[in-house]
């Protein structure tokens, strides 16, 4: 059975720094890209960054070189480090994947930026 778990998130003042984690289970990670992905309230879900099997990532404009995307295929964990935190980056991030054909979600973790 596939199970995203995301953790990390909370409060951070604007210009701070914060670092998710997506544990996975049920599938082999090394074999599978990842996304992350985030909400925030009364918006659509928006991608964020991706990271394929091959470790090639790319990143939404608004986060360009500000977040990192990165992958522990050891600790079957996928990791956003988030630096230079905005306002605008509060919502709740959530990671994806798909496997055999069917879209996989993590319950999200809340990330939220203000002094």
């Amino acid at each position: 059975q596939v199970q995203l778990v995301e953790s990390g998130g909370g409060l951070v003042q604007p210009g701070g720094s914060l670092r998710l984690s997506c544990a996975a289970s049920g599938f082999i990670l090394s074999t599978n890209g990842m996304a992350w992905y985030r909400q925030a309230p009364g918006k659509q879900r928006d991608w964020v960054a991706g990271i394929t099997a091959g470790g090639s990532k790319s990143y939404a404009n608004s986060v360009s070189g500000r977040f990192i995307i990165s992958r522990d295929n050891i600790k079957n964990t996928v990791y956003l480090q988030m630096n230079s935190l905005k306002p605008e980056d509060t919502a709740v991030y959530y990671c994806k994947t798909s496997w055999r054909g069917m879209d996989y979600w993590g319950k999200g973790t809340l990330v939220t930026v203000s002094s």
